[in-house]
This record gives structure tokens, C-alpha cells and sequence, in this order.
């Protein structure tokens, strides 16, 4: 019994078989899918509840992508707060920061971002975080203003960090969420990362339809895939895929689940 953390189910590749990729997510024991609410932007905010309203198997997640900060709207932030009160709705993210591509301008990337965390705290959601060639710029603002704030409930996904950073997060109370990246030959320092990993501040993630494990790299990632990820999380841990599968769905239940009466169930 898998927990896919961090998924893009609306995204285009899954549109003309949603449902055959659930279906394999099943049989492959992914009992619970998280899908990302950032969609392609504002004003159309909403996907990942109209998705979770269809499938009692996936909730959601609310905001706005660091890409597409610039549309944000003082509209945006009233459909984020009232999005927050869905009943399937259990996180606020992904947002952050992203420097590779700056499809927005970095200084209205760091003006959502702050502004998402302080509606964050507001609706009591954990987030899930972007950080992309940012990341001092992004600790700093989450150190001033969520960890001020007394908050700590905040996932590093798809964490690609080395040991440093990954201790930098650990330190502010984060988890961190490993995805395909993991079992790339290249990527010898995110297993380094995994090692030093608590056990109860542990995740895992597809990030679909991105960065497919081997040895599906290079194809259309989709939830199924995970157990890849569970399995070379066991050999890093040496634990057995199973008792990978029972502690980072755990991590996952307590995370999510601490901010709303039982919203898993």
C-alpha cells in the first residue's frame, strides 16, 4: 500500500486515459494519489478538486506554481481560500521558487510565495514546496515566514539536494519527498541524502508525468512507476519495498492528516 505525494494527474498526457492509469496504480498498490492544484495557472485553479471529486482515490492540493506567479490576481487569493475549504483538499502547494527557467519575474515569484505562505498558516495546510536553482532564496523566505511563524508541517518535493542541503531542511523540521530522480545513475548524492533521511520524515513521489524511473526513464512517468522508487529507496535503507511502502505511507497520513478532522477517510 503505496502514497503517490506529489502527482499532476490534469496534467495533458494523462487526458485521453486517466482512467487505464489509475486502474495500474492500483493493481501496482498505490492506494492514495496527492495531485498538484497549480494546474497551468490562474484563473483556472480548480483541476485538482474537480479531480478528486471524481476519484475517491486522489485529493488534492491548492496554489500556484512559481512559473506562473505573474497571473496572480487579488481574485487568485479569494479562490484559494475558498478552494482551501473543499473537504478533499489537504495541502497547499506546489509553490516556491524557480530561477532555471524564471517564466515569471523572481521578484513576483518571492511576492506570491510569501503571500501563499501566509495564506497557508491562515487555512492550516502543510505545503509542498518548489526550489529550483533557489534554494538559498527559498529557505530564507521560509525561514522568515513560515518557521517564524511557528509552522514547520512543509514537504521538500522531488528533493534532489546533496547531504547539506537535505540537513538544512531535516533542520526546520521538513520531510523530504525522493521521486524517480533517486534511482538515476547519476544521482548518487540524493541517495546520500535518502540515507541520512529520519525515517519519519520520509517520502516518496512520482512527480507525474515527470522524471520516470528507471527503467522507464524518458517515458511518461505515471503513478505506477513508484514501486521503482520504493524498491531502490529499500536497497539505499535496506529495509524490505513493504516496509517502505507501510513508513512513507504513515508519514504521509500524520503530515496531511493533522489539519483537518480525518480528511483521509
Amino acid at each position: 500500500m503505496l502514497t503517490d505525494s506529489h502527482c499532476h494527474l490534469d496534467d495533458k498526457r494523462f487526458a485521453g486515459d486517466l482512467d487505464a492509469v489509475l486502474d495500474r496504480a492500483a493493481a501496482a498498490g498505490i492506494t492514495r494519489i496527492l495531485t498538484i492544484g497549480t494546474g497551468d495557472g490562474p484563473p483556472e485553479i480548480d483541476r485538482a478538486t474537480r479531480l478528486a471529486d471524481r476519484y475517491p482515490q486522489v485529493y488534492a492540493s491548492i496554489g500556484v506554481h512559481p512559473h506562473d506567479a505573474s497571473k496572480v490576481t487579488p481574485q487568485t487569493y479569494n479562490d484559494l481560500r475558498a478552494l482551501a475549504t473543499h473537504s478533499k483538499v489537504i495541502a497547499f502547494g506546489e509553490i516556491g521558487l524557480d530561477y532555471h527557467y524564471d517564466f515569471s519575474p523572481r521578484e513576483i515569484q518571492r511576492e506570491v510565495f510569501i503571500e501563499q505562505l501566509k495564506l497557508a498558516r491562515a487555512v492550516s495546510l502543510p505545503i509542498t514546496i518548489h526550489a529550483r536553482e533557489s534554494w538559498d532564496d527559498t529557505m530564507s523566505i521560509l525561514r522568515d515566514h513560515w518557521l517564524a511563524a511557528g509552522k514547520a508541517e512543509a514537504v521538500m518535493h522531488c528533493f534532489t539536494g546533496d547531504p547539506a542541503q537535505a540537513r538544512e531542511a531535516l533542520d526546520m523540521g521538513f520531510h523530504l519527498a525522493y521521486g524517480g530522480v533517486l534511482t538515476f545513475k547519476t544521482a548518487e548524492q540524493v541517495r546520500e541524502s535518502a540515507r541520512i533521511t529520519p525515517a519519519d520524515r520520509l517520502l516518496i513521489e512520482t512527480d507525474a508525468p515527470y522524471l520516470a524511473p528507471i527503467p522507464y526513464r524518458g517515458k511518461r512517468n505515471e503513478p505506477a512507476m513508484m514501486i521503482e522508487t520504493a524498491r531502490k529507496l529499500a536497497e539505499v535503507l535496506d529495509p524490505t519495498p513493504d516496509a517502505i511502502a507501510a513508513l512513507t505511507t504513515a508519514n504521509f497520513d500524520r503530515l496531511f492528516a493533522r489539519t483537518k478532522p480525518d480528511p483521509l477517510h
